[in-house]
């Protein structure tokens, strides 16, 4: 999956270091990311020294082995050679532990873009220096990067597994079930009421398989396989899913990417694995 970076660790503690001539810089905008393509796959991100832009204009933002990542602060233009592509082609990108940053780039990227001002007195946020953290100086709020609890359900029936297509979105390939947490349920009473509201089915036998930041949508995911209970038809909420269907075993689509917790899963099931 995107965080499985081998051999390389990705520090998340605040610790915050000066940016040098060599520190990768991560330019976002919107879903967009500043990257030197260099093959099908491969790319690079902009240095500090290439972007000539001051210190006041980026903000640290994590470690991975022994190499800072800073943010931009304002929007950088196209530089020779650097171009904003998809944040999806990170998906498959290489090397996987700059692809890794890049995405949990965004993530907290946006969550200083939306905490620019105090939500309970409009004023003006700072951060703090000692943890990443935004608070406001005259009512005292303090606001923390804030992850969405969902699930992802791979609902076997025999030897078919459900698969959906998510309606309305950028991703267009095969995926299972899935939905956010909503306040007051457990995770697992998530898990029923998003079949239930998705394609109108019960299942049983929820088995917890694995969990998954997946910084795409500021989301982490609680991947959950579980059978189905009862009648198998179908009746699909076309507001959620573009399409649902059962498929047989051996006719699941193979991971390419590597990337999600929604393929690994799938790819489980084919194998008999689970």
């Amino acid at each position: 999956m995107i965080q499985d970076i081998g051999a390389h660790t990705y520090h998340n503690e605040y610790r915050p270091v000066p940016v040098q001539g060599d520190s990768p810089v991560l330019a976002y905008r919107g879903r967009k990311i500043l990257v030197r393509v260099t093959g099908e796959k491969t790319f690079t991100y902009p240095t500090y020294g290439e972007l000539g832009i001051s210190k006041d204009d980026v903000r640290w933002l994590f470690q991975e082995d022994q190499i800072s990542y800073f943010l931009a602060l304002k929007d950088i233009s196209e530089l020779s050679g650097f171009t904003y592509v998809s944040i999806n082609f990170m998906r498959a990108a290489e090397p996987r532990f700059q692809a890794f940053a890049g995405v949990t780039g965004m993530s907290l990227c946006h969550w200083y873009q939306n905490h620019q001002y105090c939500g309970q007195c409009g004023r003006p946020m700072e951060h703090s220096k000692t943890e990443r953290m935004m608070y406001c100086e005259h009512c005292h709020t303090m606001m923390y990067p804030q992850i969405c609890p969902a699930v992802i359900v791979a609902v076997r029936h025999g030897n078919k597994l459900l698969v959906s297509k998510y309606a309305g979105r950028e991703y267009t390939k095969a995926a299972l079930l899935a939905g956010f947490a909503e306040i007051g349920e457990t995770i697992e009473q998530t898990v029923h009421r998003e079949v239930m509201e998705e394609v109108g089915i019960h299942v049983k036998n929820l088995q917890f398989y694995k969990s998954q930041p997946w910084c795409f949508t500021d989301t982490l995911l609680f991947g959950f396989f579980c059978d189905l209970d009862g009648d198998d038809t179908l009746r699909v909420d076309h507001n959620e899913l573009a399409t649902a269907q059962w498929v047989e075993r051996e006719n699941l689509p193979d991971d390419l990417e590597k990337a999600s917790l929604t393929m690994e899963m799938m790819t489980l099931f084919k194998e008999g694995k689970w």
